[in-house]
């Protein structure tokens, strides 16, 4: 009976140690939950919310991605607006990339006459084009947002992963728009 005792450990102890490894290696490269801090991304994401990043994903305009800070020892959660190459400008609250007009239904602008303030990459920072290697983000909530606009471009390398899913608060379970 004490053999059989034994054996049956180890067997457990081999399936937890298994799913440890498992959860190591999905937390590490696959994806890992992070928690909003701060408002610079209302209505899209309020404080506190809780979500899903992966850290597979291929990121493309508008993703909402989480990086590490290069201003502080933190991680930021913005929306992408230029990618590597691209021109980015502000005029009117009319978002401009490589000369196009995007409409940007995720800000709610309210009764502001100027959401946004007239920007362009070469007016911050004496460049045409989103630099290779970087991103230019933005938060949604762009009157407290400290974004791209203060901090710079976002080295790819910096970049943990796309926000893809909210999982906390309950009554708004989803992807986020």
């Amino acid at each position: 009976m004490k053999g059989n005792a034994k054996k049956e450990f180890y067997s457990w102890l081999k399936t937890i140690a298994a799913a440890v490894i498992i959860v190591f290696i999905c937390r590490q490269y696959v994806f890992a939950p992070i928690k909003v801090s701060g408002s610079s991304m209302l209505p899209t994401l309020q404080d506190q919310n809780k979500m899903v990043v992966s850290k597979l994903s291929k990121i493309q305009r508008f993703d909402v991605i989480v990086f590490h800070a290069p201003d502080a020892d933190e991680d930021y959660i913005k929306r992408v607006i230029g990618l590597p190459g691209d021109t980015v400008s502000m005029k009117n609250d009319v978002l401009y990339v490589n000369g196009h007009a995007y409409k940007e239904p995720y800000l709610k602008r309210g009764n502001q006459s100027q959401y946004t303030g007239d920007f362009s990459l070469e007016e911050l920072f004496g460049t045409s084009k989103v630099p290779k290697g970087t991103y230019f983000v933005l938060g949604d909530n762009r009157p407290i947002s400290k974004d791209s606009r203060i901090i710079g471009f976002i080295k790819q390398s910096s970049v943990i992963g796309e926000a893809k899913y909210r999982f906390y608060p309950f009554n708004e379970i989803g992807v986020p728009k």
